[in-house]
């Protein structure tokens, strides 16, 4: 019984279509997941640090090295977690126990509720920082599009990680499916029979039977005795 569609997934040993998972809303979710990490990441390590005349790189963000350190640690998690769970929902057919199964799922929901609230925080703190940001601060306007790009892209990254959140619900609700298991065993159980029948033949039996006289009958009437006449 264990992995019969339970969680949204199939029997275990199920072939998995390559074409057919790429499609699935959860996937593209998750390839998005992990291209808008892959930019806020890239966006603060490559130009959110610009160099003011000192030896001493400053943030770009206010000159606040705590909301460039945020980004980077939200985004380089956020993208280490989408490759992780990406060959997780691959490989989730294979898992033969549905109570790995439901941890599997109850892990993704944990995870993605959580990180749609870090890329809340992410983009209200660093959304805050820039608008305190002077323009004298940005020598050559350096870093300022690298600033907005990672305000965008938390932002996008609040909407795709809700929707694997949702998804992940969703394969929790659905639980384990036990129609298949249910009809498997059906479709291979030997059909039922009735009971036999008593008589031989396998009709009723005969109850009555057609009454025959004796072959012989016997004269139970005394004979009579005649008095000799002298």
């Amino acid at each position: 019984m264990d992995g019969v569609g339970s969680f949204g997934a199939g029997r275990t040993g199920t072939a998995v279509d390559p074409i057919t998972f790429a499609k699935q809303p959860q996937t593209i979710l998750r390839v998005l997941s992990w291209i808008f990490s892959l930019v806020v990441f890239a966006s603060i390590v490559n130009e959110g640090y610009v160099n003011l005349g000192s030896e001493r790189l400053h943030c770009v963000f206010n000159r606040n090295g705590d909301a460039c350190n945020y980004g980077v640690f939200v985004g380089l998690v956020g993208l280490l977690a989408c490759s992780f769970f990406f060959l997780l929902d691959y490989k989730f057919s294979s898992i033969s126990s549905v109570k790995d199964r439901k941890k599997a799922v109850m892990l993704e929901i944990g995870f993605s509720g959580f990180w749609t609230f870090l890329y809340f925080v992410s983009f209200c703190f660093l959304a805050n920082q820039w608008s305190r940001t002077k323009v004298n601060d940005l020598p050559l306007n350096q870093g300022a599009d690298a600033a907005r790009a990672a305000i965008a892209f938390s932002f996008f990254s609040i909407i795709t990680w809700a929707g694997l959140t949702v998804r992940a619900v969703q394969k929790y609700l659905l639980g384990t499916d036990m129609t298949l298991f249910t009809t498997e065993h059906m479709d291979g159980a030997a059909p039922t029979q009735p009971y036999p029948s008593n008589s031989p033949g396998g009709g009723p039996a005969e109850t009555t039977e057609a009454y025959q006289s004796p072959p012989f009958t016997e004269n139970n009437t005394a004979p009579t005795y005649q008095v000799p006449i002298y």
